[in-house]
């Protein structure tokens, strides 16, 4: 069941930085799932700094975020050029 207060904590353990990029909501989502990643290594790595978990468990934990970030890619299609368009524009 979800605390009442459970919003504020959520923001205040993850905090959400703004989006300056091209606006599509596949972006959005996948900006707040990176934003989400990094938050989460960070606080696994200073878990395994100061001895509270293992360095293997703290690999397996960090792994298993970044094959959930690449399922999240590959779901949104980010990163997925339309065939015959350059990736960017040439410069001459």
């Amino acid at each position: 069941m979800e605390q009442p207060n459970q919003p504020d904590k959520d923001s205040f353990l993850y905090p959400r930085g703004r989006y300056y990029g091209q606006f599509k909501p596949e972006n959005l989502v996948f900006n707040a799932n990176l934003q989400k990643f990094a938050q989460k290594v960070g606080y696994i790595t200073s878990l395994e700094t100061s001895g509270k978990i293992s360095p293997s468990d703290a690999y397996k934990q960090i792994k298993a975020l970044w094959k959930e970030l690449k399922r999240s890619k590959k779901e949104l299609g980010i990163g997925d050029e339309p065939p015959g368009e350059p990736e960017s524009p040439e410069v001459t």
